[in-house]
């Protein structure tokens, strides 16, 4: 394994410390943005110390964002290891940043594959209480290669926080393998309804950073439509582009035809690309298959959470020639001499090429997870192991704090309509 220049054993592992500075200057801006997480519940959770003697490792995107969720989980009085949960994903001058407040840090841009999983282990070595995950790879390694952890209860329970990792936990408790109690975080309204179709959205952007076009008069793909799909779609358009659809699920085809995009399959949308977007959660979505029939400066991004929506590994293996241009971004000469473009080697475009999804979004999502945390801390001696639902009280909760740090007020109902709408009584 390579070695990284700043690294203390069992405390920390980052790329480079002389960017604590600069990490901080990050993680101001980002707080500043994230009002509920940083001011309204930090500041409770100082006070009244919930997580008090709670071990709390995450596996999660480490930027300016995700420290700000570190740090007050800290405030709330536990201790905080952190990996990253994507190999090109840190933002180095973030994790050293964390690394000076205080934040096991086991995280560096461009780690390599078994660099990634020794991060994951080093956090699972220090026996922690909660796991918060983004893509499942740490509950997984937890379940395979420590069940000491899981057996003895020093795991109360665990978070989740995508899509990606969600679908794979369901399977492992519909196969009755889920052996901790699991809260899918991702499922949650203030979640699903805004990081995910507002911050993946938005990152249609990444395009533009990488590359520098002109989005308008673009015909691009985006593969999968469900939230983040759907808020690409969108926001692509928005930036005049033709915007093309391809899809697996009937409903979700529908609701993009009657959203005004055209649904076509892969096979045929590939030929018409200026740019290809997947973002379905399922691998060999661009395969051998299209690469062929791309045209000349097709750019390929994926916004899924793994690097196997693009074929990526069989596109470098049958290429005549793979030359990086800019930062993260490869130009490719397939075997015809055509020539395209792929961002992130295949991963996260949004996280990679930009600073992933606003600080404003992501407000809402690690208010979730903040308070998911002190209600785990507050009732694992009742769970049961097994997918258990974000109370709806904690939800709503997040949702009003938002508003209430907008300046926004709602309507309340009265004693008459709440009878109304959760009674049965009243007909034609």
């Amino acid at each position: 394994m390579a070695t990284t220049p700043n690294a203390k054993e069992g405390a920390y592992k980052v790329a480079d410390m002389g960017l604590v500075e600069k990490g901080k200057e990050a993680i101001y801006v980002a707080a500043r943005k994230m009002p509920v997480t940083t001011r309204i519940l930090r500041d409770r959770f100082a006070k009244e110390k919930p997580l008090k003697g709670i071990k709390i490792a995450g596996c999660l995107h480490v930027t300016k964002e995700t420290a700000n969720l570190a740090i007050t989980l800290q405030a709330g009085g536990a201790e905080v290891l952190l990996c990253g949960s994507n190999p090109l994903s840190t933002q180095d001058d973030t994790a050293a940043a964390l690394v000076d407040a205080g934040v096991k840090v086991f995280a560096w841009h461009g780690n390599t594959s078994e660099e990634f999983y020794w991060c994951i282990r080093e956090c699972l070595k220090q026996k922690p209480n909660i796991l918060i995950d983004d893509g499942a790879d740490l509950i997984v390694t937890a379940h395979k290669e420590f069940p000491d952890l899981i057996k003895s209860g020093t795991i109360m329970a665990t978070q989740e926080e995508t899509t990606t990792g969600v679908k794979r936990f369901r399977a492992m408790d519909h196969a009755k393998e889920l052996k901790v109690p699991l809260f899918p975080v991702n499922d949650a309204r203030c979640k699903n309804e805004f990081d995910n179709e507002l911050g993946t959205g938005q990152g249609v952007l990444s395009a533009i950073q990488g590359m520098h076009i002109l989005m308008a008069g673009k015909v691009v793909v985006v593969a999968g439509y469900g939230h983040c799909g759907q808020g690409m779609a969108l926001r692509a358009r928005g930036l005049g582009a033709q915007v093309l659809v391809t899809e697996v699920d009937p409903i979700q085809a529908l609701k993009a035809v009657f959203a005004g995009f055209r649904v076509v399959p892969m096979d045929e949308a590939c030929k018409e690309a200026d740019v290809i977007l997947t973002v379905t959660g399922c691998k060999d979505v661009v395969t051998p298959a299209h690469f062929d029939q791309l045209k000349d400066g097709c750019i390929l991004g994926n916004l899924g959470h793994f690097d196997v929506e693009i074929a990526t590994k069989k596109l470098y293996d049958s290429c005549r020639e793979r030359k990086p241009i800019r930062r993260d971004v490869e130009e490719i000469t397939l075997g015809n001499g055509k020539k395209i473009y792929l961002l992130a080697q295949g991963r996260l475009a949004n996280l990679v090429l930009t600073e992933g999804h606003p600080s404003e979004v992501m407000d809402m999502s690690f208010g979730l997870q903040s308070l998911v945390s002190e209600y785990i801390a507050k009732n694992h001696k009742v769970f049961k192991p097994g997918m258990i639902d974000v109370p709806k009280e904690i939800d709503d909760k997040v949702g009003q704090l938002k508003l209430d740090a907008m300046g926004i007020k709602i309507d309340t109902l009265t004693e008459v309509q709440y009878k109304y709408i959760h009674g049965y009584e009243e007909g034609t």
